[in-house]
């Protein structure tokens, strides 16, 4: 979870002055949405309260993403699940380049660290048989 420290963007801009302040959930919505859409990832792991954001339909983007920042270095931890033939350290490095380049491109700032977590594979759902079949071609022998 963030802590309740805003991150201070510099501003090159020195003719209009002041400074851009980005809150640490702002950035772990922005992390969580681009690790979600890296392929072969299932999902990012959840709390209870991302859980029942999700069951009334509602969305948690920031679940599975925990962001620290020691002194001007970020360092994200990400817990995701993969899905089953995955490479795996694919898939991983792909979910850090993605979230390094959309967190410099929509907020100026650098990530010092992204790890990943792979917290478990799911794997394909296998169609279960029709029972009224089976029994039906039984009965059809006979």
């Amino acid at each position: 979870m963030a802590e309740n420290k805003n991150l201070v963007l510099s501003s090159n801009n020195q003719e209009i002055g002041g400074e851009i302040v980005v809150a640490p959930e702002v950035v772990e919505i922005i992390v969580g949405i681009a690790a979600s859409k890296v392929d072969g990832v299932y999902a990012m792991r959840g709390n209870l309260a991302s859980n029942v954001t999700e069951l009334f339909g509602g969305s948690a983007h920031d679940k599975g993403v925990y962001l620290k920042n020691d002194e001007g270095s970020i360092k994200i931890d990400l817990f995701c699940y993969l899905n089953y033939g995955v490479s795996v350290p694919k898939v991983a490095m792909d979910m850090q380049e993605k979230v390094k380049q959309q967190v410099l491109y929509m907020t100026d700032l650098e990530i010092s660290e992204v790890n990943v977590h792979v917290v478990g594979v799911v794997p394909e759902k296998v169609a279960l048989p029709d029972l009224d079949e089976l029994f039906d071609s039984e009965d059809e022998e006979e």
